[in-house]
């Protein structure tokens, strides 16, 4: 759904990614437009070198197109909306620098504005990779929902940039201002983060996974995961897709218990796929493996693939919504050959079984517990 978003610079029309005209959520809230009427207000001067963290859809940048912001994001699908929002909006390439968060940042930072992600581990590793970029001039100003600022918010800021105060509160939206000091002693960055797996969950028992700030459960392995671990089809599925990988945990798991395999190992977040890629190196995987940040299976051959297992998110930042769910189903579908399965895990109460059969014709339970479920569902044409 696209809906236009009145800024003091204009009026944008700006839509999520991938655009769906049933999608009732927008791709900008109150606390993006909190952040650029204070902008317009103070009269802050948008000169130099303007960086934009964490801009979910985009609205920032396009918003600010005239004044050359470099975006750095974790998201493909966010970055891809910033593209397909920019275009809409008549801006040229290269008016807007987009980067990853696995990016080199800028050697220079004159104004830092922070759209404060849902990871509090992703911004403070976006604030330690920024922050010898940052000087006694650089305008720093957070933004984000009420529910969304916490105090360790704020301790963040304020232990890597400097001193921190927040607004008050509009349409349930704050900022955060922040006076960089760089003469503070800032701490040494624990991420990437490694931890050895714990016994019995299959092949990956014992084994290191590495994580990269921002990842799901980076510290320890969810139970969800573990469950599903337990409960992994044998060998013999040729090509494999370890869809929405996080860390890589699955996918190695297959790849170690059976070497012929080619493992496709694909994620939204530039950090998942980063952190998949380290785990499969850290642990010496022979045979095949492939890494890729994208829109789910959107850029795979249908009927070339023989297995996908997937953990799919039920939340789009703060929003509950099946939608990715359903996606990553829908490509599955098409990726697999006849005779291909699809295995899903999660909660008991989202009843994914009835996607699978209205989709595939059929769902088998393979497992569960008071909380989980591993579902099976076969492409039959």
């Amino acid at each position: 759904m696209s809906e236009r978003m009145t800024t003091p610079w204009g009026e944008v029309e700006l839509t999520r990614f991938p655009e769906d005209p049933r999608d009732r959520l927008r791709a900008w809230d109150a606390s993006d437009a909190y952040l650029l009427r204070h902008l317009a207000e103070e009269r802050v001067p948008l000169t130099g070198t303007v960086v934009v963290v964490g801009d979910r859809w985009g609205a920032l940048v396009t918003a600010l197109a005239g004044h050359g912001p470099v975006q750095i994001t974790d998201s493909f699908l966010s970055q891809e909306a910033t593209r397909a929002n920019l275009t809409r909006a008549g801006v040229g390439p290269g008016a807007v620098r987009l980067l990853t968060t696995q990016d080199p940042p800028p050697e220079r930072v004159d104004v830092l504005l922070v759209r404060v992600p849902k990871s509090l581990a992703l911004l403070e590793d976006q604030l330690l990779r920024l922050a010898p970029a940052v000087h006694a001039g650089t305008v720093v100003v957070g933004t984000g929902m009420v529910k969304e600022v916490h105090t360790s918010t704020l301790r963040l800021f304020e232990r890597i940039l400097g001193p921190t105060r927040t607004s008050l509160a509009r349409q349930k939206a704050r900022l955060i201002h922040c006076t960089p000091d760089p003469e503070l002693e800032r701490p040494a960055g624990p991420w990437p983060y490694s931890y050895t797996l714990p016994a019995g969950v299959g092949p990956v028992s014992g084994r290191t996974v590495v994580n990269h700030a921002g990842v799901f459960c980076a510290d320890r392995l969810d139970i969800g995961t573990r469950f599903f671990l337990r409960h992994l089809p044998g060998p013999g599925a040729g090509r494999v897709v370890d869809l929405g990988c996080g860390n890589g945990v699955v996918g190695t798991a297959m790849a170690l218990a059976d070497p012929a395999a080619e493992v496709l190992f694909v994620d939204e977040s530039f950090q998942a796929v980063a952190s998949a890629e380290a785990t499969y190196k850290a642990n010496g995987v022979p045979g095949h493996a492939e890494f890729r940040v994208g829109d789910g299976l959107a850029g795979v051959a249908p009927g070339s693939v023989d297995l996908v297992l997937n953990n799919p998110p039920f939340h789009s930042h703060q929003a509950t919504t099946d939608a990715t769910a359903w996606r990553m189903f829908t490509g599955a579908k098409r990726a697999l050959r006849p005779g291909g399965e699809l295995w899903v895990i999660g909660n008991r109460h989202l009843g994914y079984h009835v996607k699978l059969k209205r989709l595939f014709g059929n769902s088998e339970l393979v497992a569960s517990d008071p909380k989980f479920v591993v579902l099976k569902a076969v492409r039959k044409d």
